[in-house]
């Protein structure tokens, strides 16, 4: 049955569905299978993304994250303008090729207005040697276009579910969190001609595995280039928290991570997909497995330290005292152990956006 299925060139979602519940020797074939059409389509090359946590100020209350501006426990911060540039040029100097600014979501003209004087001096690093991938939320068309045109190329924005009754057990229901305005913008960044990204949690509350099945189609229907995916990691300065005895364990959950990986390789071979950290938060070797169940990109993180304990979407975060310089070193050895090769100095566009 599930041989059958991981001949089939097209998966419907009751195929879907088969492969997110293997088990055992399966499950093992599932990954073997998504490992083989990742070095077929895109070798074994991972990209890296250096990511800068810009700022913990939020003005949103999701109902899961440790940074929400419900969570009075959290000390607020933001870079400065140089120490973003550091971070940069740092990236440029340790070889990344590309760097990733993430955010608490702001939409005042003063945050989006700064944004774009970063955009345009990260691009002044190298004689714009750097690509810039984007996740700051929700944002209005012109202020994405302008973004865009400064130079940023990438956005990632995750629906974090893709189905309204689980995306509002998540999320207050409200004008703030509104889940038909977080799908136009997703419209919208592919509509402008960003190499857009999005994806979800899994393992959470209430989440089946018939609602990980639609997020996959949605991803494939959407036609994104990249994905991002982790597992839930319970934070206990939220509401959510109270259902954390209710979710999968660790390793169920990360075992359902990699298949959710594993099932888009094969749904989407060219898309570029992240190795997320929660992975490596869940288990020590967390990024090298998903790496081999199809990702093919990963973030290390260049905030400066001092600030990485203020950003903590989840608790425990792994990495979170490493110095950029150790993190380089150790990825390299990381992906060497499992036979894949860091792409220096690349922007490492999703083959698949490339070729539309």
């Amino acid at each position: 049955m599930i041989k059958e299925i991981l001949e089939k060139q097209y998966l419907e979602k009751d195929d879907i569905k088969s492969l997110l519940l293997t088990e055992g020797d399966e499950m093992k074939l599932l990954l073997d299978k998504a490992l083989a059409v990742k070095l077929s389509k895109l070798d074994n090359y991972i990209h890296l993304r250096g990511l800068i946590e810009l700022s913990n100020i939020c003005r949103k209350s999701c109902l899961y994250c440790g940074v929400r501006s419900g969570n009075k426990l959290v000390e607020r911060y933001s870079l400065t303008d140089d120490e973003v540039i550091e971070c940069a040029k740092l990236a440029y100097e340790l070889g990344y090729g590309s760097v990733a600014i993430q955010s608490g979501e702001r939409n005042d003209k003063a945050f989006t207005d700064r944004i774009t004087l970063l955009i345009k001096r990260i691009k002044e690093i190298g004689d714009g040697a750097l690509g810039i991938t984007l996740s700051l939320g929700e944002q209005t068309a012109e202020v994405y276009r302008e973004w865009f045109e400064a130079g940023a190329h990438r956005y990632l924005l995750r629906i974090e579910a893709s189905n309204e009754n689980l995306y509002y057990k998540i999320h207050p229901n409200d004008s703030t969190h509104d889940f038909k305005k977080r799908l136009d913008c997703i419209d919208t960044l592919l509509s402008i001609g960003y190499q857009t990204g999005t994806g979800v949690m899994i393992g959470l509350p209430f989440q089946t595995v018939d609602d990980l099945a639609d997020d996959l189609i949605f991803f494939r229907k959407k036609d994104v280039a990249m994905v991002g995916m982790g597992p839930f990691i319970p934070h206990p300065d939220t509401p959510l928290y109270q259902y954390a005895d209710e979710i999968p364990s660790v390793e169920d959950r990360m075992n359902l991570t990699l298949k959710m990986i594993a099932v888009l390789r094969l749904m989407m071979p060219e898309i570029n997909m992240v190795a997320a950290t929660a992975t490596q938060t869940v288990d020590p070797l967390g990024r090298e497995k998903a790496v081999l169940a199809g990702a093919n990109v990963i973030m290390p993180n260049l905030t400066p330290n001092k600030y990485r304990e203020d950003y903590l979407i989840y608790p425990d975060k792994a990495c979170v005292g490493d110095k950029p310089e150790q993190c380089s070193s150790c990825l390299d050895l990381r992906m060497k152990s499992i036979k894949h090769e860091i792409l220096y100095n690349a922007w490492g566009d999703s083959k698949a956006f490339v070729k539309k």
